[in-house]
C-alpha cells in the first residue's frame, strides 16, 4: 500500500478539487533561524519524475532558504476544502539553485523554470523579497525573454517525504504513512489506521 496509496490520495484530492484555484496552495513550515516555527504558503509544482518527492519553486533570496540550509527538515500542510481532506507531509528538503554541481538536478531546475508561467518567472527579477521598499513609486515593468533559462534567484525545492498524516473529515478516517528504508536502501512505507 504505502507510497502508492498516499500519493494516490493526494492525486485524487487534487483532481476532485481542481475547480478551486487554491487547491494547489499548501503551507510549508520550517524552523526559523531564531529556532521558532516559520510558515508560509507555497504552490505545489508536481511530483518529481517517478518519485513521491514534492516540487516547490521559490526565490533563493527568501528567508526559507536560509532556514532550510540550517535545518532541512520541513512540513507541508495541505487542506482541500471541497473533499475535506488534510495532508501533513513531513520530510527533508533539497535546495537546487544555480550553483548545484549535479547536472541532473540542474536539468530538473530548468524544467521547473520553463514549466512556470512567464508572469511567475518574472517575479524572480523583482527586488529582494522581505527587504524594505526604497521608494513608493510604481515598480518598472519587468520584461523577460521567454527562451531565457533560470535566473540566479530561481530555486527548486524538493521535499522528500518520510511521514504522511492523512485526515478525511467526511469519512472520519485518518491514516499515517511512515517511510522505512531497508538495508538495501530501498524505501518502503508502513501504513497505520489511527483515530481521527
Amino acid at each position: 500500500m504505502g507510497s502508492v496509496a498516499w500519493k494516490q490520495l493526494v492525486l485524487n484530492a487534487l483532481e476532485s478539487n481542481s475547480h478551486l484555484n487554491h487547491s494547489s496552495f499548501m503551507q510549508l513550515a520550517t524552523i526559523g533561524t531564531n529556532r521558532t516555527p516559520s510558515n508560509r504558503t507555497v504552490v505545489f509544482r508536481g511530483f518529481q519524475d517517478n518519485t513521491d518527492n514534492i516540487q516547490i519553486n521559490t526565490d533563493a533570496r527568501t528567508r526559507k532558504i536560509e532556514e532550510l540550509k540550517l535545518c532541512p527538515s520541513a512540513e507541508i500542510c495541505w487542506y482541500f476544502t471541497d473533499s475535506w481532506e488534510q495532508f501533513r507531509i513531513n520530510g527533508t528538503v533539497d535546495i537546487i539553485d544555480g550553483s548545484n554541481p549535479d547536472p541532473l538536478k540542474l536539468q530538473q531546475r530548468e524544467n521547473s523554470w520553463f514549466a512556470s508561467s512567464l508572469r511567475s518567472r518574472s517575479q524572480y527579477l523583482c527586488p529582494n523579497p522581505g527587504l524594505p521598499r526604497l521608494n513608493e513609486e510604481a515598480q518598472p515593468e519587468i520584461s523577460l525573454d521567454p527562451s531565457t533559462g533560470p535566473v540566479d534567484a530561481f530555486c527548486l525545492l524538493i521535499l522528500e517525504p518520510n511521514l504522511v498524516d492523512y485526515l478525511n473529515l467526511k469519512s472520519n478516517q485518518r491514516l499515517t504513512f511512515i517511510s522505512n528504508e531497508s538495508a538495501a536502501a530501498k524505501k518502503s512505507w508502513i501504513v497505520e489506521r489511527v483515530n481521527p
